[in-house]
């Protein structure tokens, strides 16, 4: 059976570092110039101040999935908490049925009982999730460019 809950990401750093690197090399680009390397200090003081959401999705208690998201007003709309999501990711081998839709539903629910206004969501283009927040009636209002301009 799978369940989820919201946890302290702070404590699930251990496990996090499993499924991080299946993560990184399944949907991060520029792999060959930019390593992983996360900045868990970070993460952490925001955990700490309130700031973060994180949930995960567990089978027989081994962390499946999870979503993190960043919950604080709109710099530009004071009176508007938003949260922005940083990542999501379901184990690869899971992703038929409704996981990454229960997933969302089970964060939705604790974004509103936090009181949150707006929640702002992304997909990788190459690695589309358009109809998962269609599904879950999201809107779609930006898309975002990359260029590589490093050395």
């Amino acid at each position: 059976m799978i369940t989820f809950a919201v946890e302290s990401l702070e404590e699930n750093i251990p496990y996090l570092q499993h499924l991080l690197p299946e993560h990184y090399k399944e949907l991060a680009l520029n792999q060959d110039k930019v390593p992983l390397v996360p900045r868990y200090d970070i993460y952490v003081n925001r955990e700490r101040a309130g700031e973060i959401i994180f949930v995960t999705a567990r089978e027989s208690g081994i962390i499946i999935g999870y979503f993190i998201g960043f919950i604080q007003p709109g710099l530009h709309y004071a009176t508007c908490l938003t949260c922005n999501m940083d990542i999501f990711y379901i184990r690869k081998d899971l992703r038929n049925g409704r996981l990454g839709i229960k997933l969302f539903q089970y964060v939705e629910k604790e974004l509103r009982r936090r009181g949150v206004d707006r929640w702002f969501v992304g997909t990788k283009l190459h690695a589309d999730a358009s109809s998962l927040f269609k599904y879950l009636k999201f809107e779609p209002v930006e898309i975002y460019y990359t260029k590589w301009i490093g050395e």
